[in-house]
């Protein structure tokens, strides 16, 4: 009669805590979608991650002194109506295409760039790039604990294990701030993200001897958007509103890959201004470092490096006897945004100008292409 009372008493434990995990792991998915506050100033840093940016910075983009510690998170909430306004609230409005998003804020840039470098710092990053002067900054990779499973183990130990949680994943976002002809600004959100592989595993099986390397993963179009969501509120927009603006729905663009005399190009149905912004967001979104940009003459002055095919790190050993592998060579070119009303042509240009129809150009037309659908 005591083992039944036992085992009752250990079935019930057994249903109490899978409930729990069951309500923990609901409340976190109907929660917050991000949380970098708990890794910004933990997670060490990716050193120079295998994608577009593998290559050393000029001395003047490197940001002087130490990085930047994070704050706490705090944003103020004022409780005001909701409006049913499509895509603006007060002097901020966001423009869609398809899965671009942008802020357009009647305020001069000037007074926009320590908001927004707050914003970025209250939400849990470290800044690796602060240029005022280039209207760009740029996060370090930080890992979103909110992808982390509240299970009942992890509820019960709390913070004692914390450290042992890891999602496999890293995020940095880049935010590119642009002076509008009337005196606002445009503000730009890309993301761009990193993922653990196993290497060595066989059948999908992970082993002892196994290593693991970083490879850049897809764009996340909704963290974008979650980020100017979250920047709308910081800029006034209160959290209703937000959501309102962001869900607006998305004006339909088209964008193809082209011909024109013998050169690779992109064409697309839309006006300078437009063309111009959403080129400008798909060489951030894809990993290209744009240099500098000349908007009067419609080009962006950017440093690509090609891909590799195998992006697997050497072993120990392979260091020791065969010497660092070579780094592939950073190559500068120009992406030349022209316009003849509502349409628009974007080509590649060599690092002097000239018309460039190599297979690197075709690569890079269609990187933009893909982005730009």
């Amino acid at each position: 009669m005591p083992k039944a009372h036992s085992a009752a008493a250990l079935a019930a434990l057994v249903a109490v805590s899978l409930l729990a995990g069951c309500s923990t792991l609901r409340d976190t998915m109907e929660g917050e979608k991000v949380d970098y506050k708990s890794s910004g100033a933990k997670t060490p840093s990716l050193a120079v991650p295998p994608d577009l940016t593998q290559l050393s910075r000029d001395t003047r983009y490197v940001v002087p002194g130490a990085p930047v510690s994070a704050s706490s998170y705090q944003v103020a909430q004022p409780t005001q109506t909701v409006t049913t306004a499509a895509n603006a609230m007060g002097d901020v409005r966001i423009e869609r295409s398809g899965s671009q998003r942008w802020l357009v804020v009647n305020r001069p840039a000037d007074k926009l760039w320590m908001p927004v470098r707050d914003f970025w710092l209250e939400n849990g990053f470290l800044l690796s790039l602060d240029q005022q002067n280039l209207g760009i900054m740029e996060t370090d990779y930080a890992e979103n604990r909110a992808k982390l499973p509240q299970d009942f183990i992890r509820s019960a130990l709390g913070k004692v294990i914390d450290s042992l949680y890891s999602t496999g994943e890293r995020d940095k976002f880049r935010t590119r701030l642009e002076r509008r002809p009337d005196g606002g600004t445009d503000i730009f959100v890309s993301h761009r993200g990193m993922e653990e592989v196993i290497t060595g595993a066989k059948g999908g099986v992970a082993s002892t001897g196994d290593s693991t390397v970083w490879q850049p993963r897809a764009t996340d179009p909704e963290l974008e958007a979650e980020f100017l969501r979250r920047l709308m509120v910081k800029l006034g927009v209160t959290q209703e509103q937000s959501k309102v603006l962001i869900a607006a729905g998305a004006v339909p663009q088209t964008s193809r890959v082209a011909t024109v005399n013998n050169l690779p190009v992109v064409q697309l149905d839309e006006g300078f201004d437009r063309a111009w912004r959403r080129v400008g967001l798909a060489l951030d979104r894809t990993g290209f470092t744009v240099e500098d940009r000349d908007r009067s003459q419609g080009t962006y002055f950017v440093r690509y490096v090609e891909p590799v095919a195998n992006k697997s790190e050497p072993g120990l050993f392979s260091k020791l006897f065969s010497g660092a592998a070579a780094t592939p060579k950073p190559l500068k070119y120009r992406i030349s945004v022209k316009s003849e009303g509502d349409k628009t042509t974007v080509s590649v240009l060599n690092d002097q100008g000239a018309p460039e129809s190599s297979a690197n150009a075709q690569r890079i037309v269609k990187v933009i292409a893909d982005d730009l659908k």
